[in-house]
């Protein structure tokens, strides 16, 4: 495991389990590794021994794993291999069903609907369900987003681990596991009413509650373990989506450009798509023929709401360009420099009549 950290993590996560009733949102466990040999499958042995009512789906039909959880008492889904299921577009598509299932089952309330019967009625399936998988390279984003993140490494030269054997170490795990259930059944009603203060917001704080709940049940050390956990992963996490969302990264190159340019009220389009290709390390160069054109821009910053405009510049001249203001407020949304505040989105810089892209 990378570090103490999330050794925390996956032990709450694992206490979790035996309350899923209690929760408001089941938080999914994403053990993820760049390579083979990094022990994800291992340590999902390890979490299929003690987790309550484990439910492995590997080549299980979406249908199969609706039909198999209840609202009283929901399994424990466990998938390895994941990235068998969506490593590619092909076979993201082919198992979108499975996805559309882990996504809507990280929150209550969210059942699927599906005709069956001889007189083909919809019928509400719940979905509700905690959930741990593992695969190479990273899991849809989706479903990282509503996940507690694992990332594994491959052992050094030199660095050791006890082998793991099932006849002899099984039993020890499931001694662990009645321990946790008789512990924390008793519990339910107690945990179901708590609202620990958390060190997130927003989705990430869904996905951590119960695990910081657990550990407030716990007391002693393991409050501040788990609240130093999910501040130091959630934090991590952030930075990773931050250099891979490729809607995130635009925000953050751009304000990047402006920064390079002496933070000017009005950069030329023309300039800013030369900043961004020159970049060899970022994505732009290559996010095309010739890499990325005004259009592929716009599409970019459509969704924020962001576009180019006719504008004078302090020379006197005209072109399409951007307004630093444009980007203020999406900067602070979704990719807040540490440390800073919000900065005033008053209009700056001259918007001249369109004439034309």
């Amino acid at each position: 495991m990378p570090g103490e950290e999330a050794l925390t993590a996956v032990t709450l996560w694992v206490a979790a389990t035996h309350l899923q009733p209690a929760w408001q949102h089941a938080p999914r466990l994403a053990v993820v590794g760049p390579a083979k040999r990094c022990g994800k499958s291992r340590l999902l042995d390890v979490v299929t021994e003690t987790v309550h009512n484990h439910l492995i789906t590997v080549n299980a039909s979406p249908a199969a794993i609706f039909r198999s959880i209840t609202d009283e008492d929901p399994p424990t889904l466990l998938v390895d291999e994941a990235d068998t299921l969506f490593g590619t577009a092909k076979a993201a598509e082919k198992n979108e069903d499975l996805r559309g299932l882990l996504n809507a089952g990280h929150q209550r309330n969210r059942p699927t609907l599906r005709v069956s019967g001889p007189e083909h009625k919809p019928q509400a399936f719940p979905t509700f369900a905690m959930a741990a998988l593992a695969g190479i390279g990273d899991l849809p984003d989706t479903i990282m987003d509503r996940s507690v993140v694992i990332r594994m490494r491959r052992r050094r030269p030199g660095e050791t681990v006890a082998a793991f054997r099932t006849g002899r170490d099984t039993p020890a795990l499931h001694a662990i596991r009645a321990r946790l259930a008789a512990w924390l059944r008793p519990l339910y009603a107690q945990a179901m009413d708590m609202e620990p203060a958390l060190p997130v917001e927003d989705r990430a704080a869904d996905t951590w509650e119960p695990l910081v709940i657990i550990a407030d049940l716990a007391g002693g050390e393991w409050p501040a373990l788990a609240r130093t956990a999910c501040s130091t992963m959630t934090d991590y996490e952030a930075g990773q989506d931050e250099e891979g969302g490729l809607r995130t990264r635009i925000l953050v190159d751009i304000r990047r450009a402006f920064a390079a340019e002496g933070e000017p009220a009005v950069l030329r389009t023309s300039r800013l798509l030369e900043y961004l290709n020159a970049d060899k390390e970022a994505p732009w160069a290559e996010y095309g023929a010739n890499g990325l054109t005004p259009r592929g821009l716009q599409l970019l910053l459509k969704d924020y709401g962001i576009s180019s405009a006719n504008r004078r510049f302090p020379d006197g001249t005209q072109a399409k360009g951007f307004a630093r203001n444009q980007f203020l407020d999406a900067w602070a949304r979704y990719c807040p420099e540490p440390g800073t505040r919000g900065e005033p989105t008053q209009a700056v810089g001259e918007t001249l009549p369109s004439t034309g892209a």
